[in-house]
């Protein structure tokens, strides 16, 4: 059963990655539109720690939206991978600090950098649906992260994403966590 969901899952992420490239052109300002509406219609813990990503090529670049939650006092973490099959963990980022070298890309905070965990995760995604669900790249970093988080406290999951990144129903599995938001350009997405 988790095989066969896999492989759908590996043909739906073909589709969502040529939404995203589409949606990607058609909105170039879709980072400040969406940091707009986040802050009119979410209201986030005051001085919450928040997580943001790395972005990679045309996803959505949450480093608008981290600027800001850091400039209204919110104490802003990237994630950090550890390896295949683990959780990642969170260190401490600000404006202007240098990053390492993650590998695939990305870039992420040193080991000298303070290790906290986030009460707020803005989580990057494939696709989404509106029951909740988000469609990532496979490796269930963020899953595993989720909930192992979930399992000590509170957490709030907000995907960010392109309004194109839409489909009407994500395959999941047994294992996949879902977000509490989505927040795309057009509008913010709530989930009981």
């Amino acid at each position: 059963m988790v095989d066969e969901i896999d492989q759908q899952k590996k043909l739906l992420r073909k589709e969502a990655k040529k939404n995203r490239v589409e949606a990607y052109r058609r909105c170039p300002d879709a980072a400040e539109r969406l940091c707009k509406r986040l802050f009119e219609e979410i209201s986030l813990p005051a001085k919450a720690v928040v997580s943001a990503y790395w972005p990679l090529g045309d996803e959505l670049d949450p480093m608008p939206l981290l600027h800001a939650l850091n400039i209204k006092g919110f104490k802003p973490v990237l994630p950090v991978m550890l390896g295949a099959g683990k959780p990642l963990i969170f260190r401490s980022w600000a404006p202007g600090d240098e990053l390492d070298d993650a590998g695939f890309g990305t870039k992420e905070p040193g080991a000298d950098k303070e290790e906290l965990e986030p009460d707020v995760l803005f989580v990057p995604l494939l696709a989404f649906d509106r029951a909740g669900y988000r469609l990532g790249y496979g490796g269930g970093f963020y899953d595993r992260t989720l909930d192992k988080l979930r399992a000590k406290k509170s957490v709030t999951a907000i995907g960010i994403a392109y309004a194109g990144q839409e489909m009407p129903a994500v395959i999941r599995g047994p294992y996949d966590e879902p977000l509490n938001y989505i927040v795309t350009e057009q509008e913010v997405i709530e989930f009981s």
